[in-house]
């Protein structure tokens, strides 16, 4: 297997947080311990945004014609047994490619206008878009489908962050396109919604 595929470990199902708990605890949070996250946590956070949970290749958050536009990455910066650097999610397999080598939080925060939680995170989740596999079946109003999209992920993410104990924070505030730079994105995936991710 190739060193820039990196398998997670399985989605745990079950918790001793219930919906309402992670409802009731749900904040933004943008101050973060200097602990290191583990794969563990990254892969169950990425499962709750993306993950499918079905045979027919559903995912945890609802799409418009199950087209699913979105796209997830991990900007890695303090997380055990996962090296510095960008990695893309691929859901179908529950696995992470590496975009990019190298610590990219600071270059992702001064991108995003200089929010230091970004920086002092110790991974980021960036979640982006490609409107046209929307807009091919429902034209213009797919993107608002996209949007609505992108919010069911981000809360996904916030309701199992409680659930593990750890802070995030949706950030919007960003230059798209130094961001699309360093995410090395394809010319038609869209930038949505920063998350960074530590431990409160």
């Amino acid at each position: 297997m190739s060193t820039d595929i990196i398998k997670l470990s399985k989605p745990i199902y079950d918790s001793n947080v219930s919906i309402e708990k992670a409802l009731l605890g749900r904040r933004s949070y943008r101050e973060y311990k200097k602990e290191p996250l583990t794969l563990a946590e990254i892969s169950q956070l990425l499962w709750a945004i993306q993950g499918v949970t079905d045979p027919e290749g559903f995912r945890t958050a609802p799409s418009a014609g199950a087209l699913y536009p979105l796209e997830v990455y991990v900007v890695a910066g303090n997380v055990k047994d996962l090296p510095n650097g960008i990695y893309r999610y691929k859901p179908e397999r529950h696995e992470l490619v590496k975009v990019a080598e190298g610590d990219k939080r600071s270059e992702l925060c001064i991108s995003a206008l200089g929010q230091d939680w970004v920086k002092s995170s110790a991974a980021v989740i960036v979640l982006s878009a490609v409107y046209e596999r929307t807009t091919i079946k429902y034209g213009e109003r797919g993107k608002r489908y996209v949007h609505m999209e992108i919010g069911h992920a981000a809360q996904n993410a916030c309701l199992q962050a409680v659930s593990l104990n750890l802070g995030t924070v949706v950030v919007g505030a960003f230059d798209d396109s130094n961001v699309k730079r360093i995410m090395n994105m394809a010319d038609k995936e869209r930038p949505l919604c920063i998350m960074p991710v530590g431990r409160k």
